[in-house]
C-alpha cells in the first residue's frame, strides 16, 4: 500500500470489512467500542496520510473504470453514507477521500432537516432522489437514517412510526443492492470528550465560527439519547446486503484511512473493467496516420 510494513498493522490481504462490520440483529453496546482504537492499519499519523494517499491512487483508477464501464451499460454505482454525531468527521471525510476522485464521477448530498415539500413525501423520497446514477460513487452526508436517530431523539414521529422505518429502511437498501447499488454504511463513532474538543476548537478560530452553533452544546445534553437511537439503528440494520461498519473517529487520519480502505475493497470486489473498443481500432489508426489537411 505503499508504506512500509513497520508502520502498518495490516497485510495486503485484510479484509478490513470482517473487522468492523457490526453483527445484525445482535444488541449493540457503543460504549464497549473504544473511538481511538486501530484494530488493524497504520500506527501513526504520518504512516496515516501515506497510506491513505496510496489508497486515493488505486481508488482513482477503480473509479475511472467504473465510470468507463457504465458507458458499455454496466448498470453497477457505488453509495458510501456517512452517519456520525456533530463534528465526528462526516464533512472531512468527503474532503480527504472523496477528494481523490473525478469530481464528474462522483455525486455527493448533505442530507439536512427536510424542506417542507420534502415532509409532504415519504422519508425515503429525498433520499432516491439524490441517488447516484450507474458508474457513480454517491456519497451521503447523513442519510435517511436521521429519521431514526434525531426523529427518535426529538420525538418528530410517534413510536410506532419510527418502529415501522426500520424495516422500511431495510426493504429500501436491499432494493439498492439488488438493483447494482453497493452500499458501505460507515458510523464515525466518536468520544463525547472528543467532540468536546473539537468544538472549543472551533470556537478558538475564527474562520471556523460558521460551523459552529449554539444548539450543538444543547444536543450535548441528549447525547445518551443519541447513543441508544444509533444503537437500536446498528442492530435493527445491519444486514447481509448493506452491513453497518463502525469506524473509530477519535483520531482523523486513522478515520480517513479506515473508510478510504473500505471503499478500495468494495471497489476492488467490483473490478469493473473498460470496455472494449465498438469500433475498429486498426483502421481508425491507419485514417489518423493517413489523413491530410483539406
Amino acid at each position: 500500500m505503499g508504506h512500509k510494513r513497520s508502520k502498518t498493522r495490516t497485510r495486503a490481504g485484510t479484509d478490513l470489512r470482517g473487522l468492523l462490520r457490526v453483527p445484525g440483529g445482535e444488541p449493540v453496546d457503543l460504549s464497549g467500542y473504544d473511538t481511538r482504537a486501530a484494530a488493524a492499519g497504520p500506527v501513526d499519523k504520518a504512516a496515516g496520510r501515506a497510506a491513505t494517499a496510496a489508497i486515493g491512487a488505486h481508488l482513482t483508477g477503480l473509479q475511472e473504470r467504473l465510470w468507463a464501464a457504465s458507458t458499455a451499460g454496466d448498470r453497477r454505482r457505488v453509495l458510501l453514507v456517512l452517519q456520525g454525531m456533530d463534528t465526528s468527521g462526516k464533512g472531512g471525510t468527503v474532503k480527504h477521500v472523496a477528494g481523490y476522485l473525478n469530481p464528474s464521477g462522483c455525486r455527493v448530498r448533505a442530507f439536512r432537516a427536510p424542506t417542507a415539500e420534502e415532509r409532504r413525501h415519504s422519508f425515503l423520497w429525498r433520499v432516491e432522489k439524490a441517488l447516484p446514477h450507474p458508474g457513480e460513487l454517491g456519497v451521503f452526508d447523513r442519510s435517511h437514517y436521521e429519521d431514526v436517530l434525531v426523529a427518535r431523539v426529538r420525538e418528530l414521529a410517534p413510536p410506532a412510526e419510527i418502529d415501522r422505518r426500520y424495516d422500511q429502511i431495510n426493504r429500501f437498501e436491499q432494493s439498492l443492492t439488488g438493483g447494482g447499488v453497493t452500499v458501505i454504511k460507515c458510523f464515525l463513532h466518536l468520544s463525547y470528550d472528543e467532540q468536546r474538543r473539537r468544538l472549543l476548537r472551533r470556537l478558538d478560530r475564527p474562520d471556523k465560527h460558521w460551523k459552529f452553533d449554539p444548539s450543538d452544546i444543547d444536543d450535548r445534553a441528549l447525547w445518551p439519547a443519541y447513543q441508544e437511537a444509533y444503537e437500536i439503528a446498528l442492530e435493527r440494520c445491519s444486514t447481509p446486503e448493506a452491513p453497518w461498519y463502525l469506524i473509530p473517529a477519535d483520531r482523523k487520519w486513522y478515520r480517513n484511512w479506515a473508510v478510504s480502505r473500505l471503499l478500495l475493497e468494495h471497489l476492488g470486489d467490483l473490478d469493473p473493467r473498460y470496455p472494449k473498443a465498438d469500433f475498429d481500432v486498426a483502421e481508425s489508426r491507419r485514417r489518423l496516420l493517413a489523413d491530410r489537411p483539406r
